[in-house]
């Protein structure tokens, strides 16, 4: 049994070892969200250390852009389910511009019945545009695809309520993505509310009016 615990504690000094250095931002929060462990990359993200993380909400570091999102994840990890969950969100670098990206969150535990923890990790997409900059140049239709999208619609849905073929959401989801340099929907949802398409902070979500036409 002595030798089965000291096994245990060498495999814990591993991983905490591998936690910190890896170079993408990740932090162990409880389910309420608050901070529990961070390793130096997070710490850099926020502009302190690690330890000085320690029992900050990691929404209050990470600002959500769609106020629906927590409601939803909240619910669904008062329910135990053992999901998946991204939030796109913004924060202020430290002395420079305010970024945008996405936290991703795993439930984890030792056990199906046991309250999870949280392993939270922070993909970075991009920096916004610099204050007062008017949003990017999008038609109507492109913004209704991106509100839809935020909202969670498939292609299918999107198609039905927009009047068009599943083939022409492909195509202006394409086209916008090609544009802005996206990789996937996600991102190009980050990026629609980087630039000022979609109001940051509404449920549903919704485009920002009166932009300038793009053919």
């Amino acid at each position: 049994m002595e030798a089965g615990r000291a096994d245990a504690v060498t495999w814990r000094n591993r991983a905490l070892l591998v936690f910190d250095r890896v170079s993408v931002p990740v932090a162990v929060c409880d389910v309420y969200g608050r901070v529990v462990l961070a390793n130096p990359a997070m710490a850099t993200e926020c502009g302190t250390t690690p330890g000085r993380l320690r029992g900050r909400q990691v929404l209050e570091l990470f600002r959500p852009q769609q106020a629906g999102q927590v409601e939803r994840i909240a619910e669904a990890l008062r329910l135990r389910h053992r999901s998946r969950y991204q939030v796109s969100v913004c924060w202020r670098a430290p002395g420079g511009p305010e970024r945008y990206g996405e936290l991703t969150a795993d439930p984890v535990s030792d056990s199906a019945a046991e309250t999870p923890a949280l392993l939270v990790m922070l993909r970075v997409l991009g920096e916004r545009t610099g204050p007062g900059a008017e949003p990017v140049p999008t038609s109507e239709v492109e913004r209704r695809v991106l509100a839809l999208l935020a909202g969670g619609a498939t292609t299918a849905r999107a198609a039905r309520e927009l009047g068009l073929s599943r083939d022409g959401v492909t195509y202006h989801l394409r086209r916008l993505s090609a544009r802005w340099g996206a990789a996937n929907r996600t991102e190009l949802v980050a990026r629609a509310y980087a630039l000022g398409v979609l109001l940051p902070g509404v449920w549903p979500p919704r485009a920002r009016p009166d932009e300038t036409e793009q053919p």
